[in-house]
């Protein structure tokens, strides 16, 4: 199936499902989680042969590790779609409203963006994720995940649809795009007149083509080069156990910390404990952090790098000062921490740092719409444009007035 047929058929699942009602909305999330319960045998099946062909290809450790699902990730996937189900409904929400002096009643309400599309990476859960995320703010979805992914992202979508169609809604409130082939990407890309937004979600190449080709409109996410500077007036054992767990608990996420930023009057106590915790961890150190511990010595790429697996770059830095140009000229804008016992400290990070998510004392790995209380996201937003850090529910809405009059003219 072309994306052109694709999108036709979206645009008749969208109109279906903005005026249908919240209860059987919430009818089919229950049904998708069911389905994969019932399904999950076969789920896995698919995904084992995804991990086969992965490292056949010599896919990488940490890549291989968002491919894989397993019974207790399944799960997840099944308990995020029925806390999306548990959510209050996101459509027909009263934004404002007023009466005019010419007596015109003026209201604003919450309506679907529509079809969205969606370009992804080797992550099958997101399949999931996305489509209950969709399917609650009654907007159609079409999923193009990559080719590392395939027989796991079809095995859910099909579980997904058929759960949908069950309910009564069109099963193509959810569709998948099988044609894994470049083709078919730019064919989403420019769908214009089918396709109301594009999401991509994966690493900064894949983003990078997105915004790059992209006619119809694009919320920009994902890429995430996240800084945690350890300030001169940080306790040694939270930054350790901070850094320690945005690096490591997660290595391959986008949240996951990449590059260290010590303060010069902290290093020489800090450095060899993080060292010793993170001797799993390739450290990647300037000249500064190298007369301290042993690492491998920094390139000019290496700050600029998403690693996505246990490699961190390390740098001492003079202060503050040089802190904050450090992270302006390197962040992707996504999640940055401060570690500090100085509150004017924290407050001028707060304050001065550009990103989506910035921290005192806690480790980026919270930059997540389930942690944020959003129930499961579906990217995290690094542009400024109509929304920005991770996109829930309300974020695939927009807005529509509905205007009372009795008569007017103008």
């Amino acid at each position: 199936m072309t994306i052109q047929q694709m999108g036709l058929r979206a645009q008749e699942a969208a109109r279906a499902l903005m005026v249908s009602a919240g209860s059987i909305r919430n009818a089919a999330l229950q049904a998708m989680a069911r389905a994969l319960a019932e399904k999950e045998a076969a789920i896995l099946e698919a995904n084992a042969l995804d991990l086969a062909n992965a490292q056949a290809n010599n896919m990488t450790v940490s890549l291989q590790d968002r491919l894989r699902l397993t019974p207790a990730r399944i799960a997840g996937m099944r308990q995020g779609i029925l806390d999306i189900m548990g959510m209050a409904d996101p459509i027909g929400v009263v934004l404002g409203g007023s009466v005019l002096p010419n007596g015109l009643q003026v209201r604003q309400v919450s309506v679907p963006l529509g079809v969205i599309g969606m370009i992804y990476e080797a992550r099958p859960n997101v399949t999931a994720d996305a489509s209950a995320l969709c399917l609650k703010s009654a907007n159609a979805l079409i999923l193009r995940g990559g080719k590392e992914a395939i027989h796991s992202n079809m095995a859910v979508a099909n579980a997904l649809r058929e759960a949908i169609a069950s309910t009564g809604l069109p099963a193509d409130c959810v569709q998948l795009v099988e044609d894994t082939s470049r083709e078919s990407a730019n064919d989403l890309m420019r769908a214009n007149g089918l396709v109301d937004v594009l999401i991509p979600r994966g690493g900064a190449g894949l983003i990078k083509a997105v915004v790059a080709n992209a006619t119809v409109p694009v919320i920009e996410t994902g890429a995430g080069v996240c800084h945690t500077y350890i300030d001169a007036k940080a306790d040694i054992a939270m930054a350790l156990a901070i850094t320690e767990n945005a690096k490591v608990s997660r290595p391959s996420v986008c949240n996951a910390l990449e590059t260290l930023l010590v303060h010069a009057g902290i290093a020489e106590d800090f450095l060899p404990g993080l060292a010793e915790k993170l001797s799993n961890v390739e450290l990647r150190c300037d000249e500064r952090a190298l007369a301290i511990i042993d690492g491998i010595p920094a390139t000019q790429e290496d700050w600029a790098a998403e690693y996505g697996e246990l490699i961190l770059s390390v740098k001492v830095v003079s202060g503050m000062d040089e802190a904050l140009a450090h992270i302006a000229r390197y962040s992707t804008r996504h999640s940055e921490c401060i570690v500090t016992g100085d509150y004017a400290a924290a407050q001028r990070f707060l304050n001065e740092v550009d990103a989506a998510a910035v921290y005192v004392n806690a480790s980026t790995r919270f930059t997540d719409g389930g942690e944020f209380g959003l129930g499961a996201e579906i990217g995290i937003a690094t542009q400024k444009l109509h929304a920005r850090g991770p996109l829930g529910l309300r974020h695939l809405t927009s807005g529509k007035y509905l205007i009372y009059g009795s008569g007017q003219i103008r």
